[in-house]
Order: structure tokens, then sequence, then C-alpha cells
């Protein structure tokens, strides 16, 4: 197996870039070979129903670190190391990808008068602003758990002061070794982090 190089980013973490040696290592996938794209349709589960509210949200585009900024799916085997699946690729950017199925999550319990993006026009009277701190399968002992760490803050309009700041993490286990098991696994765990979140922003009604 030709040696990964890791090269350092402005974070904790590093990226693999090194092509040859992650070819070489089954991670990074052939060019001539499609990719199968993965997305995910994460269920709520509130403890009790929210109160319905009268303002509207707008869902920003959460930041992350380019690590996980990218449709390459992301796990770490080392601490301070990540790198890709070769066989499969989100459908979007893990960003815009939770950022939309958030939305969704907000719509879904029928609580709020109106939720959207930022690019929609909508005349907002809070903004949700999140950081996406971790997005990857992290393995240990050879099993594989999904890891989502989900930090959103509240701000009230026009003043762009901050309400309210929920904190959500879960790590939720693969039943399996494949690819398509450990996207089970990540759907769970933003479930779990969207219940979190949502339950938390609709208590400041």
């Amino acid at each position: 197996m030709i040696p990964l190089k890791p090269v350092t980013l402005a974070r904790r973490h590093f990226l693999i870039l090194s092509t040859a040696g992650l070819v070489g290592c089954g991670l990074v996938p052939d060019v001539n070979k499609p990719l199968t794209l993965y997305s995910l349709k994460p269920k709520l589960a509130l403890a009790q129903e929210p109160a319905k509210v009268g303002w509207q949200l707008v869902v920003a585009e959460p930041t992350a670190e380019r690590d996980i900024d990218t449709t390459r799916i992301a796990l770490s085997r080392t601490p301070n190391v990540i790198e890709y699946f070769a066989d499969g690729n989100w459908s979007d950017t893990a960003p815009k990808m939770v950022q939309a199925k958030l939305i969704e999550a907000f719509e879904s319990t029928n609580a709020i008068v109106a939720v959207g993006r930022d690019a929609a026009g909508l005349r907002a009277d809070y903004i949700l602003q999140c950081d996406l701190r971790d997005f990857q399968a992290d393995y240990n002992n050879g099993a594989a758990t999904a890891h989502v760490r989900l930090i959103a803050k509240l701000v009230q309009m026009p003043d762009r002061r901050i309400t309210r700041t929920v904190t959500a993490e879960t790590s939720a286990p693969a039943a399996g070794k494949d690819l398509a098991a450990i996207v089970v696994a990540f759907e769970q765990a933003l479930g779990e982090v969207f219940s979190k979140i949502v339950s938390g922003i609709l208590a400041t009604a």
C-alpha cells in the first residue's frame, strides 16, 4: 500500500489529498467508475408537539470546514485525519444538504408561519445560522458510527441579536460495514440532531 500523505488544514483535521496513495488504498474512486449519489431523509422524534409560532424563519446555509464542505462522504479512522469513501458521494455538499433537510424538518412540524432558505427572498423575523462541526463516519475497532454535530443560533432581525443557541451532537452506529449501512446511520444521527435543534428553537416562542 502506498503511504498516505496528510496535508495540514487550519483546523484540528488533516485532509488527505494524495491521489495516488488513496487510489492504492481504495479510498478515491476510479474516474471511469460511476459513483452512487446518496441523499438523506431524517425523521424528527419530538418529545412533544411544539407550540405554533407567529414568526417567519430563514435557514442560512451552515458554515463548515472544507474537509466536510464537500459532496464526498467523510470518514475518520485515525484522530485528526479525514479520508473519503470511494463508492459514493452525497447528492450535494454536506452544508447545503443539511440546510435543505433542516428546512424540511421545520416545515414538517406545521408550527411555523413560513420557513425557507436565505436565497428565497423571504422577509424573515429570525435567521437560523448554523455551524456544521462534524459530519463524518468515525471508526473504532473496525465499527463505524455516523457522527453529526450542529450548533444553531437564532438571530432576531433586524437588529441581528442572538436570542438562542442550541447545540446538538449525536453518534449513531452503523448496522453494517458497507456504505449503504453507514448512510442509514447518518440519516438516524441527523434526525436526532434535528429533533434537538427544532424543539430547542421553537421553544423560544
